[in-house]
């Protein structure tokens, strides 16, 4: 697995990603083309194509932040799912980053939320917070509630969540 970060906006693999970006997350966890666009000029964010024998599988959108990375964004394109794929990817993020959270869908919403809240739990993560509120990209969404995962289990959440909602959500 090579993990190449995208450093502009424009170029083909940041399309790509910002395409299968529209079609797989639903609107309310979508950041705006500007908004998506702005990911590119913040030193903060990391955006990588996951790429496996030179073709693109993949993409992660990573905050780091002080002292965890956020992963905000994480997806195996779809005709490169079911091969184990995202499990490597984690382990390859383990390796890279002590700390890591994200966000997810709680696993009563559906049978795909049972799915992921499993994969990432098999995969070394805890639900660390069942009370979490993600934030609207812009006025027209709406805030979520979904859970906090970490690699790791921390005392308290509180400081994450705020870091989270002053650097990735202001």
């Amino acid at each position: 697995m090579e993990y190449l970060e995208i450093s502009q906006h424009d170029d083909f693999r940041a399309l790509e990603i910002y395409k299968s970006y529209c079609e797989t997350f639903p609107a309310d966890e979508q950041r705006s083309e500007k908004q998506f666009r702005g990911l590119f000029m913040n030193p903060k964010v990391k955006v990588y194509s996951v790429l496996r024998e030179l073709e693109n599988i993949g993409y992660l959108i990573c905050w780091e932040m002080t002292d965890f990375v956020f992963l905000e964004h994480f997806e195996i394109f779809s005709e490169f799912r079911s091969k184990k794929y995202g499990s490597e990817i984690l382990a390859d993020l383990f390796k890279k980053y002590l700390h890591i959270v994200l966000e997810a869908e709680p696993s009563d919403l559906d049978e795909d939320a049972k799915r992921r809240i499993s994969f990432y739990e098999q995969n070394g993560f805890n639900i660390i917070d069942e009370n979490y509120v993600q934030p609207p990209y812009d006025a027209g969404k709406h805030a979520l509630n979904l859970w906090l995962l970490a690699n790791w289990k921390p005392e308290k959440t509180d400081w994450i969540k705020e870091e989270i909602y002053d650097v990735v959500y202001r």
